[in-house]
């Protein structure tokens, strides 16, 4: 065969297969569109309703007093909620997963919100690194608040090893166990031991789960603005942005959920009280106080400062 003749042949079979592939993707391509199409709808229509509750005025302006009413009246539902519930295990799956990693969760999806939110309404690298910053401060308020709370847990409580309890020979009754002290012993490392730590504490997780709540409330108030900026423009927000905003949402469900769980199964008055106070006086001292400075102050400034125009 002749070698031009060979080649124009392989051509014409490669121009055959190619659009066979053509045909297979098209085939392919054509009912996902079907399926994705509802999915966005579905998408578009929750975000926009949920971004129009966060950013009412009743949330924004009462949404605080409600998270302190539940955490001042919340251990009031102990006297109803039933022990053998799976939410009374300490090691349940939200505990575990969640509780101990609180200001993980919150940082990762708020900061990536606040990141894609910040970059396609203005397209400012600097900008967005400024409201990035605020989640870092917040971090770092947390990260002070730990380390002083265990100090003074450390200064203010003692270690107990709780021996066997002595048998009353004559009268056949047990005695109440010995407490053995242990100095210089932390509450890590007592608690570690299996031995027992008594003093005053505030509760920790009280404290980042109110203050993570009030931080999202704050960050997510601000989408219906974007909304409003891209409708105004004739432009639709991307779906990783609308999905990031939905994941935000459950995760402040998720945090209020387990808030409601830990007074109402575990309540320790006035240890998840002080904690709520201190989480709450932590978002008072940053959002409605140094984010309301000017950035020549040193403020990041609040969600959504510089991001959308004067009619929006």
């Amino acid at each position: 065969m002749d070698p031009m003749t060979e080649n124009a042949s392989k051509s014409f079979t490669a121009e055959i297969n190619l659009e066979k592939l053509q045909k297979i993707a098209a085939e392919l391509i054509l009912p996902s569109r079907f399926i994705l199409r509802p999915l966005n709808a579905a998408l578009e229509l929750i975000t926009s309703i949920l971004a129009w509750i966060l950013g009412s005025s009743l949330v924004q302006k009462h949404f605080h007093l409600m998270l302190s009413g539940l955490v001042l009246f919340g251990p009031v539902l102990s006297f109803w909620v039933s022990k053998y519930s799976i939410f009374a295990n300490g090691n349940h799956y939200l505990y575990r997963k969640f509780l101990r990693s609180t200001w993980g969760w919150t940082c990762i999806l708020t900061g990536s919100f606040v990141i894609l939110l910040s970059f396609s309404a203005r397209r400012s690298i600097s900008l967005t690194l400024r409201h990035l910053s605020r989640i870092g401060l917040a971090g770092l308020l947390w990260w002070v608040c730990r380390r002083l709370l265990t100090l003074l847990e450390d200064a203010a409580g003692a270690c107990y090893e709780p021996l066997a309890p002595v048998q009353d020979t004559q009268n056949s009754a047990s005695v109440l166990p010995l407490l053995l002290l242990h100095e210089d012993q932390t509450k890590a490392s007592c608690l570690k031991a299996n031995m027992m730590w008594r003093g005053y504490e505030v509760s920790q997780e009280t404290l980042i789960l109110c203050l993570s709540c009030l931080l999202l409330v704050e960050e997510l108030s601000v989408f219906g603005r974007h909304l409003a900026q891209e409708k105004r423009f004739h432009r639709s927000p991307s779906a990783p942005l609308r999905v990031l905003f939905l994941l935000c949402v459950v995760l402040l469900f998720i945090w209020m959920v387990l808030l409601l769980c830990m007074l109402a199964y575990f309540p320790a008055w006035p240890s998840q009280q002080l904690g709520g106070a201190l989480g709450y006086l932590g978002w008072r001292s940053l959002y409605q106080g140094w984010y309301r400075l000017t950035p020549s102050e040193g403020s990041p400034g609040l969600p959504g400062e510089g991001l959308f125009t004067s009619t929006d």
